[in-house]
């Protein structure tokens, strides 16, 4: 978090933290429970200027409202205390698809450097939650061709593109991607060795590893899970020439737009959702142009370049600050 913070150039910090559970298995009511209970134990810990909590695996809106909420009887009412809230609770517009739409800016952006364009690529999407459902939709919506998905039940494959809104829409009504009729099934672990111009990971961590990366047919992987290459793949898959877009830099649409939401927050001002994706598009295109002249720089490939541009700006205002050793 403190190197994709750096490389998107938005004054944030690093962190993770959360609770072990499955939080499947548990009702409504238990989750929020669980979720209080937590924000009592952290809420001097966490603060406007302090810490800023922002949704993760197993969390969404109502999540950030419960913590809000509980944060607020100790400290007062304090929405710029989370983000990923509701809407009606001080939320931004765009932050729902924030990451999504950020992966698809990054896609953009590095398909341009090879002179292509979404529009007419193939793309095989790993995971078919937050993330990856509206990737997904983005990018149908440009013209590109999704041919493979897969969510935590299966995996679905057209070769001549899947119907992404009726998709959304059997998800939504089965809660699965199973029985899909605009495509057919197949083996959730072929996906990421699926024949596809782009191969976008939304998942879990370490799915591509020296077992498959080998099989890779993919010319792109655009990152939008974090750590979804291991290091073993990552060397294999450079050598047979497939170009990675780091996840530090592709899948940092959310929390970029979480610092938007913090921002209107404080100003007390909400912007108009197209202000948000706008404003989302310029961070993620910046960005991108920093990191490739990072690799330029270093004669490096784009993990090395992003990590390089991440550490080069802490590192410089540490120094700056006068903390060196």
């Amino acid at each position: 978090m403190t190197w994709k913070t750096a490389v998107a150039d938005i004054p944030y910090g690093g962190a993770k933290g959360g609770i072990g559970c499955s939080p499947r298995e548990l009702s409504l009511s238990e989750l929020e429970r669980l979720t209080r209970v937590f924000t009592q134990k952290i809420h001097d810990l966490i603060g406007i200027h302090t810490d800023v909590p922002a949704p993760d695996m197993g969390t969404n809106s109502q999540t950030m409202a419960w913590i809000l909420d509980e944060y607020s009887k100790f400290h007062g009412h304090s929405p710029a205390v989370v983000t990923g809230k509701p809407i009606d609770l001080g939320g931004s517009l765009g932050r729902e698809a924030a990451t999504g739409r950020g992966v698809v800016y990054a896609a953009e952006a590095l398909l341009a450097e090879y002179g292509k364009s979404i529009e007419g690529l193939t793309f095989a999407i790993q995971g078919f939650g937050n993330v990856g459902s509206w990737a997904a939709r983005l990018i149908h919506e440009r013209g590109g061709k999704v041919i493979a998905v897969s969510d935590i039940n299966g995996a679905i494959k057209n070769p001549k593109g899947l119907d992404i809104p009726e998709l959304l829409r059997h998800k939504e009504a089965t809660g699965s991607l199973t029985n899909f009729h605009g495509g057919d099934s197949m083996d959730p672990g072929e996906l990421l060795v699926h024949e596809c111009d782009v191969l976008i990971p939304c998942a879990l961590g370490g799915v591509l590893n020296r077992e498959n990366a080998a099989d890779v047919k993919a010319k792109f992987i655009v990152e939008a899970a974090n750590h979804p290459t291991d290091p073993e793949a990552d060397e294999i898959l450079s050598k047979k020439g497939v170009v990675i877009l780091p996840d530090i830099y592709a899948n940092a649409g959310g929390v970029t737009v979480s610092y938007f939401e913090w921002v209107q927050n404080i100003q007390g001002f909400m912007w108009e959702e197209e202000q948000v994706n706008k404003e989302l598009r310029r961070y993620m295109t910046r960005a991108f142009h920093n990191i490739k002249n990072m690799c330029k720089t270093h004669d490096c490939n784009l993990r090395m370049g992003a990590f390089t541009l991440g550490v080069n700006r802490v590192a410089r205002a540490t120094l700056l600050r006068g903390w060196e050793a």
